[in-house]
């Protein structure tokens, strides 16, 4: 199945939180964050939304970053993937 964003939305795939810290102890699943770093998939078209016009600034394959807790969940063809409105996104991963 593809998905394609409307308007500002874009489909993003978050990148796996690590289990270990710098110093080496790992992690159990329940003492990781939310990763918040994600890979960009599909990008909406932009256009006018809420009466303003939108320029879209993402492209798929970038990394960016996404505010925590943001975005609506989905499961596609086994993939978890998060559809995000583009101001939703903090910045791009460089």
């Amino acid at each position: 199945m593809k998905l394609k964003p409307l308007a500002d939305r874009v489909v993003l795939k978050m990148v796996e939180a690590e289990e270990t810290t710098k110093s080496g102890i790992i992690l159990t699943a329940a003492a990781q964050e939310k990763p918040q770093v994600a890979e960009v998939l599909a990008v909406g078209p932009g256009g006018n939304v809420d009466g303003k016009d939108v320029v879209m600034h993402v492209k798929v394959g970038d990394k960016v970053i996404t505010s925590k807790y943001s975005g609506t969940e989905v499961k596609i063809d086994g993939e978890e993937l998060i559809i995000v409105r583009q101001n939703d996104i903090l910045a791009v991963v460089e």
